[in-house]
């Protein structure tokens, strides 16, 4: 063969025909179309705070959209939690941009406006228990300050030389209206730890003892990490008097967990602080806790036990020994926890699970037992009433809920306030309404003794009917005091002390607005705020509640949108938004959520955006999957199939939609949806995956509602992992993935490998990795990119959704 010279060699180079390279892809972040992204900036509609006092109302204006530039300040990922070591917090706050004061003793009363200094983000809004202060703090780049603002002047002024420390506990104790305790930065905090380099390998080992852990994402590894973690999230107590700003610390600094005010003629503090041997495995919620009770002086009075580290634990299960801590907001000062009857373990056939426990002052001797559940015991809320509670039990194998008002003294039997089963919304009576002490205490409101009010979403097959009840616990009666009428949708928010309704009140046009109702029937209404319509753009798109069957008769639905200019039996493409979920039964399965009397107002990367590009959007589209919980899923993917093929034959039926041009999407579990209808069916022209989980040998310990592991169901595991399917599944599917989702079992790991799987197979996949962001996406930057790539994927796979309709 005739050897070519090095001038010959590169001509030949040089004169090749060049193959064509397709170009790059855009990477900075993309804006979505005007009319989405004035959406998106509009202001965000304020909330709203009632005074323990119920005299003032606070309409706090918060931030809508974070930058991108806070999600980049620096952060601390330790022990399953994000922190912002500079200003001693969590890496994310929901700012406060406007605060103001209204009187609701005075008819006509106006707005007063708080002036908020800049230089920080203020936020976390605190009444104190006479509502006549209020605190907000402030982070700035260096700190989480303390402020106090009067009511009546609405002044706001710093609290000097205080430095929360809110890393792991941001809760406070109130002495009086004008004393507090809070955890703070210790003043003789050394520097944090720095190290160059690592000391040594990172090991962990296992000899024997079973450790289902959940997959989770920031944990400790070594330990520089734990000194870094003890370094950041050590706090002290100090005392704080709220007028003259005077301060001191009380004690030692040490990792707390938890602060609460025991009730009783001599205050005392129930403190729970972490202890060594901290956990590589679980995060810092699940570490060992010590139980301590303190007087006033931060010195521990008493050792009142400890909670184990949680490890070692079955699935679904609890450690063993004490577990939960309550103390009592009334004088008798009783302190209260949790014990476990059944070691555990879930799976094991006991007639109780689980025990309440009572120590007396003055907290010596052995504890008695006051009660016990069936299920497991979830919580316990104090009522207003001395020697009562609210205790709400969960049983896992029924997915049923009770709750019984409890004599915490035994003078009286269990009075049972509800049971039903979890998904039941129509049965559900209601939430009672809650009271602020004068100790700062809050308690479940009981008036004259006997008297709950429950506040309900009044759910129904026509949607949802918020109402107010009064229940005597006397007889058992309830008395519907209010329920919103079928034409708006008006939410109670509190019955307050002089017989007057505080309420909410919304419409398919207008926006809410809060109103006070009194008379008989409560049928005298004064508006209260007036707040204006921040997207009136919004108002020409139709919602509508559509009902329906699949093949075996389960009862499914889903929220209609049309896009505004939509027109009478015009068919477009439409994109179909669903998050499966498991229920015991048909009945409840088919149960409606949501109201059509509702307040369009969406934003940040909602789905619902899509209509302003005229898409028909399915919203919330039911997708249960019906079967005993144990094994429910084994039948997950047959079920998810005969829901979309149900939504798909009911939007064709209705006139809005083409069969051949409908893209399914959702989040998280609803990504894992999607993927799995997009492997196993060809029903969809595409799909929408955001921060979802395809692997689930990567989540061998349970997920979602499976209790399986992968060595009990390894079939269940294999099948319901798109990931293995990836050869089969060619429509073209676009993935979202925080990159640093810390949500259990989310890991961008999962989008990761699925992207490589359908790139490596010949599949049809776009992946975009959002920096900074985590399961939920909260800049503005990631949130208008997020739109813009759903929008620009839909026109990608189906037609201008503006064009004329296709023959059907």
């Amino acid at each position: 063969m005739k050897k070519l010279s090095l001038l010959a060699l590169a001509s030949t180079f040089l004169w090749a025909p060049c193959r064509a390279v397709e170009p790059s892809i855009p990477q900075q972040y993309q804006q979505p179309s005007a009319e989405v992204r004035a959406v998106l900036d509009a202001k965000a509609l304020p909330t709203h705070q009632l005074s323990p006092d119920q005299r003032s109302l606070a309409i706090v204006g918060l931030q809508r959209h974070r930058r991108i530039a806070e999600l980049a300040r620096p952060v601390l990922r330790l022990a399953g939690k994000r922190i912002d070591a500079a200003a001693s917090g969590p890496q994310l706050i929901t700012a406060i941009e406007s605060l103001k004061l209204r009187d609701l003793t005075q008819a006509g009363a106006l707005e007063r406006e708080v002036s908020l200094p800049t230089g920080g983000a203020f936020h976390q809004l605190r009444w104190s228990p006479d509502g006549q202060r209020f605190l907000l703090n402030r982070r700035t780049a260096k700190a989480t300050e303390l402020w106090v603002g009067e009511v009546a002047s609405g002044k706001l002024r710093q609290l000097k030389g205080v430095q929360l420390n809110q890393v792991l506990e941001g809760e406070l104790v109130w002495l009086s209206a004008d004393e507090i305790i809070a955890l703070t930065v210790p003043s003789r905090r050394a520097k944090a730890p720095h190290f160059d380099a690592p000391t040594g390998p990172a090991i962990q080992e296992a000899m024997g003892r079973a450790s289902p852990e959940v997959t989770r994402q920031d944990l400790l590894k070594n330990s520089q990490d734990e000194a870094l973690f003890a370094h950041a999230a050590s706090s002290v107590l100090r005392r704080i008097h709220l007028g003259t700003g005077a301060s001191q610390e009380l004690g030692e600094p040490a990792l707390f967990v938890s602060l609460e005010r025991v009730g009783g003629s001599v205050v005392q503090l129930l403190t729970e602080r972490l202890q060594a041997p901290f956990s590589y495995q679980v995060g810092w919620r699940d570490f060992g806790h010590r139980v301590e009770l303190r007087d006033l002086n931060g010195k521990i009075k008493r050792e009142l036990g400890a909670i184990k580290l949680r490890e070692g634990v079955p699935v679904e299960g609890v450690i063993t020994g004490p577990r939960e801590y309550w103390s009592s907001p009334h004088a008798d000062a009783a302190i209260f926890w949790v014990e476990a009857l059944d070691g555990g373990d879930p799976n094991v056939k006991v007639p109780q699970r689980d025990r309440l426990m009572r120590l007396d002052p003055p907290y010596l001797g052995a504890a008695r037992e006051v009660h016990r559940t069936v299920g497991r015991l979830a919580s316990l809320g104090f009522a207003e009433t001395p020697e009562r509670a609210l205790v709400t039990e969960y049983d896992r194998d029924r997915r049923w809920l009770a709750v019984d008002l409890l004599s915490l003294d035994a003078s009286a039997p269990p009075q049972r306030l509800q049971n039903r089963s979890m998904r039941d919304r129509y049965g559900d009576p209601g939430q009672p309404l809650m009271r602020v002490m004068a100790n700062g205490r809050t308690v479940v409101r009981v008036d004259g003794g006997e008297q709950l009010f429950l506040i309900g979403q009044g759910a129904g097959p026509d949607g949802d009917r918020p109402f107010i009840d009064r229940r005597s616990l006397a007889d058992g009666r309830t008395e519907r005091l209010f329920q919103s009428s079928a034409v708006d949708y008006e939410r109670p928010i509190s019955m307050l002390a002089d017989g007057r309704l505080l309420s909410s009140r919304e419409s398919a046009a207008e926006p809410p607005n809060l109103r006070l109702r009194s008379g008989i029937g409560l049928a005298q209404v004064q508006a209260v705020t007036q707040h204006a319509d921040p997207t009136p753009q919004l108002r020409s798109i139709k919602r509508e509640l559509v009902k329906f069957k699949r093949a075996d008769g389960v009862e499914l639905s889903f929220w209609l949108y049309l896009p505004p200019d939509h027109k009478p039996g015009e068919r477009r493409p439409t994109f179909v938004w669903a998050y499966p979920l498991e229920f015991s039964d048909n009945s409840t399965a088919g149960q409606v959520s949501g109201s059509s009397s509702r307040f369009n107002s969406f934003g940040g990367s909602s789905p619902l955006m899509l209509l302003l590009d005229g898409y028909v959007v399915l919203m919330d589209a039911t997708m249960p999957v019906v079967g005993e919980p144990k094994t429910v899923n084994d039948s997950f993917v047959e079920q998810i199939t005969a829901n979309a093929q149900a939504i798909i034959d009911k939007a064709v039926d209705l006139g809005v939609s083409e069969r051949s041009q409908m893209v399914v999407g959702g989040h998280s579990y609803g990504a894992f949806m999607t993927a799995n209808l997009l492997a196993h069916t060809d029903l969809f022209k595409a799909g929408i995956a955001r921060s979802g989980a395809y692997n689930r040998s990567l989540t061998p310990f349970g997920f979602q509602s499976e209790r399986r592991s992968f060595w009990e169901a390894q079939d269940v595991y294999l099948r319901l992992s798109p990931f293995n399917y990836a050869d089969k599944l060619k429509e073209p599917i676009l993935l979202i993935h925080g990159e640093v989702d810390d949500n259990p079992g989310t890991y961008p790991i999962q989008s990761q490998r699925l992207y490589q799987a359908l790139a490596g197979t010949g599949g049809h996949v776009r992946y975009v990795s959002l920096p900074f962001e985590s399961h939920g996406y909260s800049a503005r930057e990631s949130q208008g990119h997020v739109l813009r790539e759903m929008s620009d994927w839909m026109k990608r796979q189906t037609r201008d959704p503006r064009a004329l309709p296709s023959a059907q």
